[in-house]
């Protein structure tokens, strides 16, 4: 009886062993399969580790493309193109075009807070709000950055007068220039950032030297 029970045992088993190689040949034909049916789709080249010349979406850019988020702007006003701006022409250019992510007054959010809030009670006040008054090196970084990045759904889509005009808006609500000023290659560069001595050059190098 013993005997007859191993017996029954290893049939089980071997019944088990056969069925899970089939199993494994039938996933191994169906894998088989799919890769066959990926390779056709694909032209008769199959997936490997090596990108390929085109993902086949996207166009190559124009030169016009190209040329409106091309800019360079240095600290010193290198770079900067002929135009000015007003504040209260700024203002209006916020309210259609910034205020949505930024918030009406550049505090509210949801997107990065630009102006600095001068009342450290104010509930809206974080520990590490860095914003364009009190962390911005440069006035002329508020151009570059606002000319190649912004809005965040069509950069490059500002012209140079409503870059000028946002500037000058930014730097008024950060109580950085007055109300009656003028923003233009040659008065930008001159107006000082608070933050401005906070940054030095980056000479970092390998080892214990680094700083």
């Amino acid at each position: 009886m013993f005997c007859q029970k191993v017996r029954l045992t290893q049939e089980n088993m071997t019944k088990s062993t056969v069925l899970m190689a089939a199993v494994c040949l039938l996933f191994s034909i169906s894998l088989t399969s799919l890769q066959s049916l990926t390779t056709a789709k694909n032209g008769g080249q199959a997936d490997t580790l090596h990108y390929p010349k085109s993902f086949g979406f996207g166009r190559t850019a124009t030169l016009k493309e190209i040329a409106l988020l091309d800019t360079d702007v240095r600290p010193d006003g290198k770079g900067l193109p002929a135009g000015s701006g007003k504040v209260s022409e700024g203002k209006l250019v916020y309210a259609a075009k910034c205020s949505g992510c930024h918030g009406a007054t550049g505090v509210e959010g949801p997107n990065d807070q630009l102006v600095t809030i001068k009342n450290p009670t104010d509930p809206k006040v974080k520990a590490r709000n860095k914003t364009i008054g009190n962390y911005w090196p440069y006035g002329t970084t508020v151009f570059d950055y606002i000319k190649r990045a912004m809005p965040f759904n069509q950069p490059g889509s500002l012209t140079d007068q409503e870059v000028y005009n946002l500037t000058a808006f930014l730097l008024h609500e950060n109580g950085l220039i007055k109300a009656d000023d003028i923003i233009n290659a040659k008065t930008l560069p001159k107006v000082v950032m608070p933050a401005r001595d906070f940054f030095v050059p980056d000479d970092r190098r390998d080892g214990p030297e680094i700083r």
